[in-house]
């Protein structure tokens, strides 16, 4: 009971008494953490890049070493194979101190954000910015999953 038949479910209704602009600012507060997981996932992808071309490097030092060029393998293995790619860090500790820091307190403040002013609930700006967009009635524009 107090499920609306047609509409978003309660989860994703405001509470009574909260404002147009709070509904606003927490949704612009979660476009900017999606803006930062999008970031996130590119600073694993250059771990994960990193990594892979650093173990690439084994087989061309040894490719050199084999075409008759120890002097430039022996360059690359020792200055770039296993470098720190910026000062005292390899892209794991890069990572961890993202995640445990800048990562951790966005994610943090997001929540407690939502906690504060809106009982906990996520993506109310998308919710109700879904109610006026989609048209009731027509299949494909159901307000949540099994409510045709």
């Amino acid at each position: 009971m107090g499920q609306r038949a047609d509409g978003p479910d309660r989860a994703h209704r405001r509470p009574d008494g909260v404002s147009d602009a709070t509904v606003e600012a927490l949704g612009k507060l979660s476009e900017a953490l999606e803006c930062v997981e999008r970031a996130r996932g590119h600073l694993y992808e250059l771990h994960q890049l990193i990594g892979h071309a650093d173990l690439m490097l084994d087989d061309a030092v040894e490719m050199f070493r084999s075409a008759g060029h120890p002097a430039l393998a022996e360059r690359i293995d020792r200055e770039l194979l296993g470098r720190n790619v910026i000062a005292g860090r390899w892209t794991f500790q890069i990572v961890e101190d993202f995640d445990d820091g800048y990562y951790a307190l966005f994610r943090e403040l997001d929540r407690r954000a939502r906690d504060e002013l809106v009982e906990g609930r996520r993506h109310l700006y998308e919710a109700e910015m879904k109610e006026r967009r989609r048209s009731r009635g027509v299949p494909g524009h159901e307000a949540r999953p099994g409510t045709r």
